[in-house]
């Protein structure tokens, strides 16, 4: 019934527990789950994961905050977005919140490998998964430069305004709330999630990270999803079923996957 379509299930924290965790999806009603690349090293561990499950997904690519991983050049995303079972090209964007002492222009590295990540996307046909923090400026003219009405993908984990989302949604993308939607100080983002059309909408968890109340402080997992979900119904005034219906077929629709045989018997 629901999907999870942002988690990092090749990390430390969740890797070694993957059979836990699915069980664990399969008592929340949690269908489907996407694991997220952020590295070409991490991909062989994230992609093997699709490939042993029929509900898990993979993407390619390299975080932007990921200073130490190999550069990928276009043709190592196109090439392994082509391998069975990967279905999005990311994570990418743009990160600006560790500056560390540097200045904007210091910076073009991550819009050169941003942009190496469009590029991908334009000649694979894939959706992108986007990362944005105290970058939604450089992060918007990216993609309306590189990319243009070609584009579709994803704002995961959105923390920006409603500005933003406007924009983000003028594009073509979805907007993906995560746990940060429960938290007591969030109701600026809950703001933006009633304004966000219910169709371009998508929940996530992130996990290992950011755990929705009220289980927040703990490690995440995609079973948690279902508290989002909840917390979207809430700000939009709507049965949590029609979220969960609603953001399990835009999943569907922006990934291309197909939904779970048997599935429909719980919408």
């Amino acid at each position: 019934m629901y999907v999870d379509s942002h988690c990092h299930l090749g990390f430390p924290e969740l890797h070694g527990r993957v059979a836990e965790i699915r069980a664990a999806m399969a008592a929340a009603r949690v269908s489907r789950a996407l694991c997220i690349c952020t590295s070409l090293e991490e991909f062989p561990r994230v992609h093997a994961l699709a490939l042993a499950h029929d509900n898990l997904w993979a993407t390619v690519g390299v975080h932007p905050d990921a200073e130490d991983a190999a550069e990928p050049q276009r043709d190592d995303l196109v090439a392994r977005a082509r391998l069975p079972r990967v279905v999005g090209i990311g994570e990418t964007g743009l990160d600006y919140y560790r500056l560390n002492g540097r200045s904007l222009a210091d910076m073009e590295w991550q819009r050169a490998r941003f942009r190496t990540h469009i590029e991908a996307a334009r000649e694979t046909g894939l959706p992108l998964v986007v990362h944005t923090r105290s970058a939604s400026d450089d992060t918007l003219a990216l993609l309306r430069e590189q990319g243009g009405s070609a584009l579709r993908g994803v704002f995961h984990c959105f923390t920006e305004t409603l500005d933003v989302a406007r924009a983000a949604v003028a594009l073509g993308f979805y907007v993906s709330f995560s746990g940060i939607l429960t938290f007591r100080n969030a109701d600026a983002l809950r703001e933006v999630a009633r304004w966000v059309p219910l169709e371009r909408c998508l929940v996530e968890t992130d996990a290992p990270y950011l755990a929705p109340v009220p289980y927040r402080g703990k490690i995440n997992s995609p079973a948690y999803v279902p508290q989002v979900a909840a917390a979207l119904a809430q700000v939009k005034r709507m049965p949590v079923e029609e979220v969960a219906r609603a953001t399990s077929t835009n999943f569907e629709t922006l990934f291309k996957v197909p939904a779970l045989a048997g599935e429909e018997i719980c919408r």
